[in-house]
C-alpha cells in the first residue's frame, strides 16, 4: 500500500513539473520587446515565412525556448548524477573543470580570429574541444591501480578548473579591446544561438542522456549507501562510475560549448528536487530534468525583461535567483533537523 502510494505521488509530482514546464515555454514564447497571448503564439507560428511575426517566433523565440530548456535540463541531470556519484551536494557539472575547459577553447579561438576564417560553427568547436581535453585529463589523471577513485576524480577537477581559470584570465590580459568584450560575454552565457543544427543536437543529446541515465538509477541509488556496500549489492560500481562521469561530462561539455557558462543550474535544482520529491533516482533524475528546464527559461524571461529593451545576461540571473534558492533550502533542511 505503501508502494502504491509513492508511485501515485511520484507520478503527480512529474505530471505537475512537465505542466510547469510546458507553461514556461508558452510564456516564453509569449514575452518579450513584442508581446503576443498564447493565441498570437500560434498564429505566429503559422504565418507565411515574410510576415515579421512568423520571423520574430519562428527564428527567435522558439529556438531560444527550446535551447534554454534543453540546456537547463542538461545542465541539472548532468548536476544530480554527479552529486549521486560524488555523494556530494556541492558538486556541480562545473567543480570538475568541464567549463573551465570550454572557456580556455573559446577564449583562445576568439584571441586567434578562428571564427572569421572557420565560420559560425568555431565557438561550440572549440568550446566542446576544451571541454573533451579537460574531461579526458580529469578521468586520466583520476585512474588508479584498480579503477577510478571518485576523491581523485574530484579534487582533480578541481585544480584543473583553478588552471583553466588562470589561463583565461591570462588571455583575456592579451586580448584586444573586441575579443575581450566577446570573452566576457561569452563567459555570462546566453542563449541567443539561433542555429538550428546545434539546438537539434542539444535537445537530442539531453533527451538521449535523461533516457540513458535512467538505466542507472538502482545503482545511483546503491551508491547512496557508499561504494562496497553498493557492490556487495552487486552493482559493477567502477563501470557505474566511468558512465556516469563521462554521460555528466558529456552533457556539461556540449551546453557549455553551445550556450557559455550558465552557472547554479546543476547545482541548486538538484538540491531543490531532492527537497520536493526524495533521494530516489528514480524519480530523481526526471525530476530535476524538469525542474532544470523551467528554471532555465524562467530566468531567460526575466533576463529579457526586467530591463527591457536591454537584456541581461542569463548567467547574472541564474547565480542571484540560484544562490537566494540554495540558502533558503539549507536554512530550511537545517531548521528541520534542529526541530527534530
Amino acid at each position: 500500500m505503501n508502494s502504491r502510494r509513492k508511485y501515485r505521488s511520484w507520478i503527480v509530482t512529474l505530471l505537475a513539473l512537465t505542466l510547469l514546464l510546458v507553461a514556461c515555454l508558452v510564456a516564453g514564447l509569449c514575452i518579450g520587446e513584442t508581446r503576443f497571448s498564447p493565441a498570437g503564439v500560434a498564429r505566429a507560428l503559422a504565418a507565411p515565412p515574410e510576415e515579421v511575426t512568423g520571423q520574430i517566433m519562428r527564428q527567435l523565440r522558439l529556438p531560444r525556448v527550446l535551447l534554454g530548456a534543453a540546456v537547463g535540463g542538461a545542465l541539472s541531470l548532468a548536476g544530480v548524477i554527479l552529486q549521486g556519484v560524488f555523494r556530494n551536494p556541492l558538486v556541480e557539472p562545473y567543480t570538475l573543470g568541464i567549463s573551465g575547459g570550454a572557456s580556455v577553447g573559446v577564449s583562445l579561438a576568439i584571441v586567434l580570429s578562428l571564427q572569421a576564417a572557420w565560420g559560425g560553427f568555431t565557438l561550440p568547436l572549440a568550446g566542446f574541444a576544451g571541454a573533451l581535453i579537460t574531461v579526458l585529463l580529469v578521468y586520466g589523471l583520476g585512474l588508479r591501480r584498480g579503477g577510478v577513485r571518485v576523491e581523485a576524480l574530484l579534487l582533480t577537477g578541481v585544480m584543473i578548473s583553478f588552471i583553466a581559470s588562470s589561463l583565461v584570465m591570462l588571455l583575456m590580459a592579451t586580448a584586444k579591446s573586441d575579443d575581450l568584450h566577446g570573452i566576457i560575454f561569452w563567459i555570462m552565457g546566453s542563449l541567443n544561438e539561433t542555429n538550428t543544427s546545434l539546438i537539434r543536437l542539444v535537445v537530442i543529446t539531453a533527451l538521449a542522456a535523461l533516457a540513458l541515465s535512467y538505466l542507472y538509477a538502482p545503482a545511483l541509488n546503491a551508491m547512496r549507501l557508499g561504494m562496497e556496500p553498493a557492490r556487495q549489492l552487486g552493482v559493477n560500481t567502477g563501470r557505474g562510475v566511468k558512465a556516469l562521469f563521462l554521460l555528466a561530462s558529456l552533457l556539461a561539455g556540449v551546453c557549455v560549448s553551445v550556450a557559455g557558462l550558465i552557472g547554479f543550474v546543476g547545482l541548486i535544482i538538484p538540491r531543490l528536487m531532492h527537497f520536493c520529491v526524495g533521494p530516489d533516482y528514480r524519480v530523481l533524475l526526471p525530476a530535476s530534468f524538469l525542474g532544470g528546464a523551467s528554471f532555465l527559461v524562467l530566468s531567460d524571461i526575466v533576463a529579457r525583461v526586467v530591463i527591457s529593451p536591454l537584456e541581461l545576461p542569463i548567467g547574472v540571473i541564474t547565480g542571484i535567483i540560484g544562490g537566494a534558492l540554495f540558502i533558503v533550502i539549507t536554512g530550511t533542511v537545517k531548521t528541520g533537523r534542529e526541530s527534530r
